[in-house]
């Protein structure tokens, strides 16, 4: 066999380029799509991501007014209706004056708006339990997440595989304080 021709190179060269099916519009590819930007956590990123945003949630607690006690000395009021009994002294810390100040923003505003008792927060609401029982949500004992499964072993309630494998893994004693957490506990005597 003869070696092929410029031109039957080229020839060649345009049939392969009709038949390529790469330029071809595909109809079953949208051109919006994207790949999703959420990304999967594990229950121990899930756990330190609580944990951290209730840290600092207590150190709001903490610096609010609400919280704060009064000053013994030197105040009988700080909702302005009264005048300190004894000149307050010059604090040579601005960062600690304004905290002071804020302080007293916050607890001026706290009692007008919360006039009798304390602020319901989450840890110190206390809600009736629920008419219809039938309708409860189960909640993961390991996550908070909604829990549709139960360990037969240890009874804890729990979201997924992953938090499975966890529960698998917890030491002699903790699930029973997991369990009595929950008030489910049953201790035979």
């Amino acid at each position: 066999m003869a070696p092929p021709t410029p031109a039957e190179n080229e020839q060649h060269q345009r049939l392969l380029d009709s038949l390529d099916i790469a330029p071809v519009v595909r109809p079953f590819r949208n051109p919006a799509w994207k790949p999703s930007q959420r990304r999967n956590k594990n229950v121990k990123q899930l756990l330190s991501e609580n944990m951290r945003k209730e840290a600092s949630q207590m150190a709001t607690q903490a610096n609010s007014g609400a919280t704060t006690p009064l000053p013994t000395t030197g105040y009988v009021s700080t909702d302005g209706s009264q005048t300190p009994a004894e000149p307050v002294p010059r604090s040579s810390n601005i960062a600690e004056a304004a905290q002071n100040l804020s302080t007293l923003v916050l607890e001026k505003n706290a009692r007008a708006t919360f006039p009798s008792g304390p602020a319901v927060t989450y840890t110190n609401i206390e809600a009736a339990p629920s008419l219809r029982p039938s309708q409860q949500t189960h909640y993961c004992d390991i996550t908070g997440l909604t829990a549709p499964y139960t360990d037969p072993k240890t009874r804890l309630r729990y979201h997924d595989k992953e938090v499975f494998a966890v529960i698998r893994t917890l030491g002699q004693g903790v699930p029973e304080s997991y369990l009595e957490l929950r008030g489910a506990h049953v201790v035979l005597k």
